[in-house]
């Protein structure tokens, strides 16, 4: 057998047991036959590349690097789905519905909690591969879509259409990846679906393809392309192609068939291996679609049913406090661990004390808890009729648990605060902050590791990152030769950041990402910044006044003059590098409206964050409104934006969004 045809049956042989590993979960040979065949084939194509082929198998395993991910234009808009909360308003779905076009079918498919994607084919050939990005223009991950193994890089017939579904990453994969950055001192993932897509936005392809990502496909763009006239046929046409679908999708001839499905899910949700959020319901015909047309923000003929938050008893041993880099003091519950939707939670956040009174939540108290948003644990009530007689309402303390200075209240603010500059706790968040990927971006300084510097006195503020060397690291424990210097290089190479990055690790009040890009590119470097008065900083874009004056009083304290100085001894870069690859918010161009009682920010916080995301916060609900975060006490507009199909946050989802 020749070189070229052996090549041409290794990556034939490797396709099928892709397939039958990945989409049809019945493998036919043992792994270690499997590598063994793909480290021959590696070693083949290596040898001889003229005889690689863009559907190779070896694609999957990564290796093209990347400077920024391109902006690309959707061939037709991803639009987002409408929202049902509960009967009622899938009831109103159904009614809109069969007013307009009389009796129909419905699909009903889980709605996996992933990040969505289109994957665009060519002639049966994958050629590219986009987020849903704002819904009319994504990003190109092309390269990391190709790493996951059951997306077709090539399709036995030669079909020019585009597919969609939703990238995840499962349960298993999920537990066995934070397993593993926890064994390495690195910060865990919050949940699969962060991970998901943090996993497809790594430059770098070949660490893309160590998370094993998974797809379901649940959409075709031009149903015509594969003669489909309704979406069960379209699916049905995908897994002939195959492609790997969802099979626990049902067709259901009524409303009160979806209710049943919704009811079923609803209870076993937690049986599968990935996690699902809700359900979305479509009208089968592809006729009756057409006939029901779209608004400007979603499909009228489809609505996504999103599951309750699921709540459950434990019980609350006490209460921790942790301090934020602004010096904010947060309780936190400490709980027996219990699940909660598929994940053991033994913490929950309080917010802050007034919160803590208005529910009258003791220590020693059982409660009900849930997860806000699907994601962030939060204590909802103590269970009155357990309680024993003899607990104590609980106080905040008055002095700062890590420094001892007295805590306070400043006006207009929930929260207490802890304003000793000098406090451990507020240090050692501003150095996690500092080190983070949306500021200086230096790779393998976990949580774990910071602490550990601190806790050995090796930093005390930001710019002694770039004072240490390889003599003080190999001294500390677990800490060898090679992670030392993976770490040095990581410190070194952050130095030639440009400016934005520099100031937005410094971790200056009210001043974000967006906002430090557009201050560093109208004052192009620290010195220039640092003679800034307030109303020059005033007239910039995006830079409202409460952010002026944070920037201009922090720039004025003489610590701040010293630790700028340390960092231009060691060579930090202190000019903007006119560097345009800053990756743009998730939410920008989206507009908010804010309601009810925020517990965490201020309205004024919350509208100055958006803002530097590139959203727009306007005061009424209307047919453009995107998202409606309802507080405490949300009235009138929260019933508006349910009727009207609107998407609805609650301030804990709020903060998970902008922390992201």
């Amino acid at each position: 057998m020749t070189v070229e045809a052996r090549i041409k049956s290794l990556q034939k042989k490797l396709n099928q047991y892709n397939y039958e590993y990945h989409v049809l979960d019945q493998p036919t040979i043992e792994d270690s036959e499997y590598d063994a065949l793909l480290r021959e084939l590696i070693e083949l194509e290596q040898q001889h590349p003229e005889f690689k082929t863009d559907d190779s198998p070896t694609v999957r395993v990564g290796g093209v690097v990347l400077d920024k991910f391109e902006k690309v234009k959707h061939d037709t808009p991803m639009l987002s789905l409408g929202n049902a909360f509960n009967e009622e308003d899938l009831r109103a779905f159904d009614h809109r519905i069969t007013q307009a076009v009389g009796s129909v079918q419905y699909m009903c498919e889980l709605k996996i909690d992933g990040l969505a994607v289109s994957l665009k084919y060519e002639d049966g050939k994958f050629i590219q591969g986009l987020t849903r990005g704002d819904g009319t223009t994504g990003e190109n991950i092309t390269e990391n879509l190709k790493t996951i193994h059951n997306i077709r890089l090539s399709i036995e017939e030669p079909l020019s259409f585009e597919v969609r579904g939703e990238a995840f990453m499962s349960k298993d994969v999920f537990k066995s990846l934070n397993e593993s950055r926890e064994s390495e001192g690195l910060d865990t993932f919050k949940n699969p679906r962060n991970s998901a897509a943090g996993s497809l936005r790594q430059l770098d392809s070949r660490l893309a393809s160590k998370r094993k990502l998974d797809i379901f496909l649940y959409s075709v763009n031009d149903l015509t392309e594969i003669n489909a006239s309704t979406q069960h046929e379209a699916l049905s046409r995908l897994d002939t192609l195959k492609f790997k679908t969802n099979q626990e999708r049902s067709l259901k001839d009524n409303i009160e068939g979806v209710l049943d499905y919704i009811k079923y899910w609803t209870e076993h949700r937690h049986d599968l291996r990935y996690e699902i959020d809700g359900i979305v319901i479509k009208v089968n015909d592809l006729e009756q679609q057409q006939q029901l047309g779209f608004t400007e923000k979603s499909p009228r003929w489809a609505i996504a049913y999103k599951f309750p938050a699921e709540e459950v008893e434990t019980y609350l041993h006490d209460v921790e406090l942790s301090i934020g880099r602004t010096g904010v003091v947060t309780p936190t519950a400490i709980l027996e661990p219990v699940e909660v939707q598929g994940t053991v939670v033994s913490r929950a956040s309080l917010h802050n004390e007034d919160l803590i009174h208005d529910k009258d939540i003791r220590v020693g108290d059982y409660v009900i808890i849930k997860k806000a948003g699907d994601i962030i644990p939060e204590v909802v009530r103590p269970i009155l009729e357990k309680r024993d007689d003899t607990l104590q309402k609980y106080k905040m303390p008055t002095h700062c648990p890590s420094c001892e200075h007295e805590l306070i209240r400043v006006a207009g603010e929930v929260a207490l605060r802890c304003i000793n500059p000098k406090c451990p706790a507020q240090l050692k968040e501003g150095l996690k902050h500092f080190v983070s990927r949306t500021a200086m971006n230096i790779d393998g300084l976990g949580d774990k590791i910071i602490d550990q510097f601190y806790d050995e006195s090796l930093i005390s503020d930001v710019a002694d990152l770039y004072y240490l060397n390889k003599e003080d690291l190999i001294q500390l424990e677990r800490m060898g030769v090679k992670k030392a210097t993976n770490i040095l290089n990581a410190i070194e190479q952050s130095k030639h950041n440009s400016l934005e990055k520099l100031l937005h690790g410094l971790g200056i009040r009210h001043l974000g990402g967006k906002a430090s890009h557009s201050v560093a590119k109208h004052f192009k470097n620290i010195d220039m910044l640092m003679e800034a008065t307030e109303e020059e900083i005033i007239n910039i874009d995006d830079i409202g006044e409460i952010t002026a004056q944070s920037i201009v009083q922090y720039l004025d304290n003489e610590d701040i003059h010293h630790l700028i100085e340390k960092f231009k001894a060691k060579g930090v870069n202190m000019d903007y590098l006119n560097d345009e690859s800053l990756v743009s918010s998730k939410l920008e161009g989206q507009t908010f409206v804010l309601t009810g009682k925020l517990e965490q920010l201020t309205r004024d916080e919350a509208k100055e964050q958006l803002t530097q995301l590139g959203a727009k916060v306007t005061g009424s609900v209307s047919r453009n409104t995107d998202v409606l975060v309802a507080g405490v006490d949300a009235g009138s507009k929260l019933d508006k934006a349910k009727s009207l199909g609107i998407t609805i946050w609650d301030e804990a989802q709020l903060l998970n969004e902008l922390q992201e």
